[in-house]
């Protein structure tokens, strides 16, 4: 028993991974090369996306929204675990990263149900809701630069169905958040977005410490 969240020390995550994912090799070789970049640390990790994928197949997800494509490896995730009918849309503003993103939906046959839309999120989003898709997306993953994330989740308020999910990452930031010395913008806009999701009478809410922290927002 214990009254609160246990923490991970490097034997523990090991353990965790060996008795835990399941990861299949396509997002396995997908990690290992997104592992090489410069920016590798904006990679998920792989028992995030296992848990991600778990969560749309309990939800009977069908139609799954994300902010922030990377390589690929949630929306490949997530497009796996969706049934063969499902789609995914997801926005970036590089060329360059989701060209690997491509290269790996194809290999792994879901090319056809992924949507990649790239330019500014905002942009797109608002696109999105002109096209008559409010309300339409059973799950969505906010993924991208910190200081957007209150006006992406408003978005995805509006484009996601009532008692289905926005997935929020990066919201613990490396522990930063708890620092009150860390007064970089980045930290303070995640302090400010988790502040208001507390109080935020919209939705149900969890902040989970999964990964770099992912917060669960259910649209009531």
């Amino acid at each position: 028993m214990s009254n609160r969240s246990i923490g991970l020390d490097g034997p523990l995550y090991d353990y965790l991974l060996e008795h835990s994912l399941r990861e299949p090799e396509i997002l396995a070789e997908l990690r290992a090369e997104t592992a090489n970049l410069p920016e590798a640390n904006m990679q998920i990790a792989p028992e995030q996306g296992q848990f991600m994928a778990l969560l749309a197949r309990l939800m009977g997800a069908r139609r799954y929204l994300e902010i922030g494509t990377f390589t690929g490896y949630s929306a490949l995730a997530i497009a796996l675990a969706l049934p063969e009918d499902g789609t995914v849309v997801t926005l970036d503003k590089s060329a360059q990263w989701t060209t690997t993103a491509r290269r790996y939906w194809e290999r792994a046959g879901v090319s056809g149900r992924i949507r990649l839309e790239l330019g500014e999120a905002g942009n797109t989003l608002q696109a999105l809701e002109a096209e008559g898709e409010t309300s339409r997306f059973d799950l969505a993953f906010i993924d991208a630069d910190k200081t957007g994330y209150p006006d992406y989740f408003e978005h995805c308020l509006r484009l996601v169905r009532a008692g289905g999910l926005i997935l929020v990452d990066n919201t613990l930031w490396h522990g930063s958040v708890a620092d009150p010395d860390d007064t970089r913008e980045d930290t303070r806009a995640i302090r400010a977005f988790n502040d208001a999701l507390h109080h935020d009478e919209r939705i149900d809410l969890s902040l989970a410490p999964i990964g770099d922290g992912l917060t669960l927002a259910r649209r009531r």
